[in-house]
């Protein structure tokens, strides 16, 4: 029988979270809302987790690692988030999980996508991955000054906003 997860340990401090323009707890929120596309207005680094009932939603950006394992608990599995799959193993062991523990049981949160787990057995969970971030292709002129133009522009404006914090 599949048990929802019954504890999640998330490594990733809020405090190591880069986002510009808005609060961690505004950016977790924006991950609750049932439309991927609403962490768009989430400016800056993140790797953010949250918990909505039974489901356990993540979602990182490009430059963000973010992996996850689950362990065996006789209340149902455990959770663990980290950056790094040497936190995920250290974590384990300390709780008395690290028997179970093999780097390749490990899952990477895909960049760009939310990732929902929900009623989840272990040892391999069956993630649902909805994207984010779905920029359309062959929208860009074929010239090149242009194209050189709005690269300059966009990261223009990303220095600027991360230079005001």
């Amino acid at each position: 029988m599949d048990r929802p997860v019954h504890r999640v340990v998330n490594l990733i401090e809020d405090s190591d979270l880069r986002i510009l323009n808005m609060s961690v707890a505004a950016a977790r929120a924006l991950l609750l809302d049932p439309r991927p596309d609403a962490l768009l207005d989430v400016h800056g680094s993140f790797a953010l987790a949250a918990r909505d009932g039974e489901t356990v939603l993540m979602a990182r950006s490009l430059d963000r690692p973010m992996r996850y394992f689950l362990a065996k608990e006789t209340e149902g599995p455990m959770l663990v988030i980290g950056e790094r799959i040497d936190d995920l193993k250290r974590v384990l062991d300390e709780h008395g999980y690290g028997h179970q523990f093999h780097p390749s049981y490990t899952r990477m949160v895909p960049a760009h996508h939310v990732t929902a787990l929900r009623l989840i057995g272990c040892p391999d969970p069956t993630p649902d991955h909805r994207r984010f971030f779905a920029p359309p292709r062959a929208t860009m002129p074929t010239d090149l000054d242009a194209i050189g133009d709005g690269y300059v522009a966009a990261l223009h404006q990303e220095v600027t906003e991360w230079l005001a914090r």
